[in-house]
């Protein structure tokens, strides 16, 4: 879950910086002409070279200690905090496979389960719903009624928890990317990708997306917003705005951790994004399971 890249970077700088020293001085001195202090600030930026080499060296090894400590703690921190319970994971939007790969990785180690993968078909075809309704109120589902949809949407976010006739129905019309169960999930996790839908589209599809969080809520489930680190544009203030607990750093060990901590109903922002309260939740949450 981390990497070197970023610790490895002012390392690398300063090497870069140093070998440019020494062959600058090799430019500017002629062979014959070097003076004995020419030669002096050779041999101490060699010395210099070879100094930066080792705290890199040395930043490298402890880095890697560091990441092994905590990725072998992590089971241990997280280990019974979701047992047994059935976790969704929904994508307003089009899917990652790292990040459901993310989010499945979270979960494992605390006992709880990746039961199911949805992908909501954007833009929504009000069509199609309203055909896969079957004998309810909805089979008269048009665009033109946004109240209709929205009162759909709120069912269907509702069904995702409870499960339930109507989401079964509407499952291929809703989410034609899904693996696992469509619902009656114990908690929820949203990951809302950048939508490139315009006008009545984007409209609607921001009505339903409401709805749909709204319904979820209201069972009383946790319902936890996520996205990987340095998302553009991030998406924690939308998760905000609907009361919903967030990690903006799902794609590391930290904020593996804090989705844990959220699904089993510590509330809260989390992770290193300008948004997030703390990295972490407080020791009171992660006292015990």
């Amino acid at each position: 879950m981390f990497d070197f890249r970023y610790h490895a970077l002012s390392l690398v700088a300063v090497l870069v910086a140093l070998v440019v020293g020494v062959l600058l001085g090799v430019a500017i001195g002629d062979a014959g002409l070097v003076s004995s202090a020419e030669k002096s600030l050779r041999r101490q930026i060699k010395r210099d070279v070879r100094t930066a080499q080792r705290d890199r060296d040395s930043a490298r090894d402890q880095l890697a200690a560091q990441i092994g400590y905590a990725n072998e703690s992590y089971p241990l921190l997280v280990s019974g905090r979701l047992g047994g319970a059935r976790v969704g994971l929904l994508f307003l939007g089009s899917s990652s496979a790292a990040m459901a790969g993310d989010v499945r990785d979270a979960i494992r180690p605390s006992g709880g389960v990746l039961a199911g993968t949805l992908a909501l078909r954007e833009p929504v075809s009000v069509g199609d719903l309203a055909g896969s309704a079957g004998a309810t109120r909805y089979d008269a589902l048009s665009p033109a009624d946004d109240r209709l949809l929205a009162a759909f949407g709120t069912r269907i976010g509702e069904q995702l928890i409870t499960g339930g006739k109507l989401l079964h129905r509407e499952r291929g019309a809703l989410f034609p990317t899904r693996a696992g169960k469509v619902g009656g999930f114990d908690r929820l996790v949203i990951v809302r990708p950048r939508s490139t839908l315009k006008g009545d589209d984007r409209r609607r599809i921001a009505a339903f997306e409401d709805a749909l969080v709204r319904g979820a809520t209201r069972t009383g489930a946790m319902v936890v917003g996520v996205e990987a680190s340095g998302s553009n544009p991030t998406q924690v203030p939308w998760f905000r705005a609907r009361n919903l607990s967030t990690v903006d750093n799902v794609d590391d060990v930290a904020g593996a951790a804090a989705l844990v901590f959220a699904l089993a109903g510590t509330s809260g922002s989390f992770g290193t994004g300008p948004g997030a309260q703390s990295l972490l939740p407080g020791p009171e949450s992660v006292a015990g399971p």
